[in-house]
């Protein structure tokens, strides 16, 4: 019989072959990086992650001077925008530089941004609606006490920290702290006609201003500045007052078709 062929040893180690790695699903996009607003902390001008990316400030340094001024000379030319800032490059500067320090854009700080007395003020509900978005507190809401119609109504505003937890109670406004005042006296106060909703923006205006005073930039609300120095009533053009002649000379200069308005 034929003899078998002597066998190979195997080798010790068997040759692989590269495997191809699975295939995998295709990843998804990557996420855009979080947008930013500018902030200020502690009086510096910081970038607050996680917030929609609204204004620049205008007066950090003088490239964004310049970048300002460019998006001011376009804002001044928006129909959208209140008088006082239409065309009024130097007023969008403003409300540029204040829209950046508070976390808002551009257009709510020009349309809530009150002149009166020369004293700039907020609008009370623009106001709150800031303290509820800027992320730090819960929302505001109000403690009521006291009974309705006496003198001893009134209302709190209160929120959490949302990092501590801890809540934080504002001062007690009503109707007696209003008499005091004279808030409540001045003619044609809505103190008179809708005191709770007055105690609402009061109690919030005093909130911010203790727990929050980087966003209001320490002015005071619109209905503060009228309860205090009265309303901002100006003299039409043309009219002299005390005097009843001017008033009658312009109504007849009206009637017969002129163009002068009151």
């Amino acid at each position: 019989m034929p003899s078998k062929p002597e066998q190979q040893p195997l080798p010790e180690t068997l040759p692989t072959t590269a495997a191809e790695p699975p295939s995998s699903p295709a990843e998804p996009p990557a996420a855009p990086p979080p947008t930013t607003a500018l902030a200020t902390v502690d009086g510096e001008i910081v970038e607050r992650q996680g917030a929609p990316e609204r204004a620049i400030a205008a007066f950090a340094s003088e490239a964004n001077f310049v970048g300002a001024q460019r998006m001011a000379k376009a804002l001044a030319a928006s129909s959208l925008m209140p008088k006082e800032y239409q065309g009024n490059i130097p007023n969008v500067l403003i409300a540029l530089d204040m829209a950046s320090r508070i976390g808002v854009s551009v257009l709510m700080v020009a349309q809530n941004l009150n002149l009166i007395h020369n004293r700039p003020s907020w609008a009370s509900t623009f106001l709150i609606a800031t303290v509820n978005q800027c992320g730090r507190f819960t929302p505001l809401r109000f403690r009521w006490q006291g009974k309705e119609g006496t003198d001893e109504w009134g209302a709190r505003a209160v929120a959490k920290e949302r990092a501590s937890g801890e809540e934080l109670v504002g001062t007690l406004i009503t109707i007696a702290l209003a008499k005091r005042e004279g808030w409540y006296q001045k003619s044609g106060s809505k103190w008179q006609t809708m005191p709770e909703q007055m105690m609402c923006y009061r109690a919030a205006a005093f909130w911010t201003r203790i727990y929050a005073p980087e966003l209001s930039l320490g002015m005071h609300t619109a209905d503060e500045v009228i309860d205090t120095f009265g309303e901002d009533v100006s003299v039409p053009a043309g009219l002299t007052p005390g005097n009843p002649s001017s008033l009658e000379a312009a109504l007849r200069s009206k009637s017969n078709g002129s163009t002068e308005t009151l």
